[in-house]
């Protein structure tokens, strides 16, 4: 699954980094493999400064191009931030160090609602660092009484102007979760229903598209749109007709999480690392940075009232319960990838 981009374009002088530096990993080097623009700058010096070290950050613009490069055998990262559903797929090919959570204490500031439907939920491996729900916006001016909710696909007033995201677990996943299954479903009765309903969504879409919907919707090209809660949330707060939505069935969240590769050069650093972002005031700030939510309890009384308020980063009790991480399948994915083809070729 390719990355949603964030808020915050103006950091890209930190992924200076090539993977060369890396294999000459020194004690004074922490080697961080992360997405893009993922962390305030200003948290990154503040780390160096206390531990007198330097922070070395890679980048991958995927989980799949980030496994196949960990998986060649690329060595000299200390700390991985890959979505929750790929650290189990690294778990399962040995390729992370359980955590020493006596190293991690503020790891008790992690959101324990979160934990419940985490992949991780004792933190052996991984701690979560920032997630965010898959959206709908739409543009208000455009649809009469839009409802929040999936059938919004079935729009009249939308057809030929929407867009789903070119990703089949969140595609055929909002399918599901419309007729209330299991977001990560491996049932096949459940996966034909959940494909016969998205090729009648895709009659109504110009495309499935996972690059250009934010400006899409924002031009006005496109009455509606599921995309990532960053780019989408960034477009509405520029233009008041955009409404984003979490669906009321529920929806993917992702969430990225803190781990620490097997072959690690400076574990300890690492773990600093880790529980410096879980201290209250640093994921707060760091929150408000990027525009994503970390799952920090303690931090969440900190947050700007704007932030704090977001519905979308926010949702009520209720809604909030059903929505799901998207787990790593395993070898039931190739149930996913055909109905994919059936409905890519329909």
């Amino acid at each position: 699954m390719k990355r949603r981009s964030f808020l915050r374009y103006g950091t890209a002088a930190l992924a200076t980094s090539s993977f060369s530096s890396c294999t000459s990993s020194r004690k004074n080097e922490l080697h961080v493999f992360t997405w893009s623009d993922y962390l305030d700058p200003a948290l990154q010096k503040k780390f160096e400064k206390k531990h007198s070290c330097s922070v070395i950050i890679d980048t991958f613009d995927s989980n799949e191009s980030m496994f196949a490069k960990i998986m060649g055998g690329a060595s000299g990262y200390d700390v991985l931030i890959p979505s929750s559903y790929m650290v189990r797929a690294l778990k399962r090919e040995n390729l992370l160090a359980p955590l020493n959570l006596t190293k991690i204490p503020l790891t008790k500031n992690i959101d324990a609602d979160h934990l419940k439907k985490s992949l991780d939920p004792t933190m052996t491996h991984s701690v979560p660092y920032m997630t965010a729900p898959t959206c709908i916006a739409y543009l208000d001016s455009k649809l009469d009484h839009p409802e929040h909710s999936y059938q919004i696909f079935n729009h009249p007033q939308a057809k030929g102007r929407m867009t789903m995201l070119n990703d089949m677990r969140e595609v055929i996943g909002a399918a599901l979760l419309s007729q209330g299954f299991s977001l990560n479903s491996v049932n096949p009765q459940e996966i034909k229903i959940a494909t016969d309903i998205v090729i009648q969504w895709k009659k109504n879409l110009t495309k499935f598209d996972n690059e250009l919907y934010k400006n899409s919707i924002a031009s006005g090209e496109c009455f509606l749109v599921q995309g990532y809660a960053g780019e989408l949330l960034a477009v509405a707060d520029e233009n008041n007709d955009v409404k984003v939505f979490v669906p009321r069935e529920g929806a993917a969240f992702s969430c990225d999480d803190l781990c620490i590769p097997a072959s690690a050069p400076n574990p300890e650093l690492a773990h600093a690392w880790i529980n410096f972002f879980c201290e209250a005031n640093h994921a707060a700030q760091n929150m408000e940075f990027i525009g994503y939510r970390a799952p920090n309890s303690a931090a969440y009384p900190l947050l700007s009232e704007d932030f704090r308020g977001n519905p979308v980063l926010f949702p009520d009790p209720e809604l909030d319960a059903k929505c799901m991480p998207i787990d790593d399948l395993g070898e039931d994915i190739a149930l996913w990838t055909a109905a994919w083809d059936q409905i890519k070729s329909a």
